[in-house]
């Protein structure tokens, strides 16, 4: 019978940084990207919540959402409303609210950031 060989011990390899990367004039080794945490909704679910959300509280219908951004506590939106409609349509009054959704994609607050009539356009700064 033959007698079991002793395991051999592994070589461990020390994980490279990005700095000695750097210094060896290697490409810096490619990371994969950062997976969404469990809960936290996507752009696409984050902008329906948003429009969704303010349209019951306010009784009133979004228009559009003109800007979406993430943020440390979850997502903020601007959201453009029509406020009085009238005729021609581009008289309407309409309103830009800036939405805050927290990581599971519930409203905790919403400000009438301005209005404006639908047929302005915004001039240069």
């Amino acid at each position: 019978m033959a007698a079991a060989e002793p395991a051999r011990p592994r070589k461990v390899r020390p994980r490279r940084t990005e700095e000695a990367d750097e210094q060896d004039g290697r490409p810096p080794a490619r990371r994969a990207p950062a997976k969404r945490k469990a809960g936290v909704p996507g752009a696409a679910s984050a902008m329906r919540s948003a429009a969704g959300q303010l349209a019951q509280l306010l009784g009133r219908t979004p228009d559009s959402v003109s800007s979406l951004k993430p943020t440390e506590d979850g997502w903020e939106a601007q959201v453009e409303v029509v406020e009085l409609e009238r005729i021609p349509d581009t008289t309407s009054v309409m309103a830009s609210y800036k939405v805050a959704l927290n990581a599971d994609g519930q409203l905790v607050s919403y400000e009438r950031t301005r209005r404006y009539s639908r047929g302005m356009i915004d001039r240069p700064t």
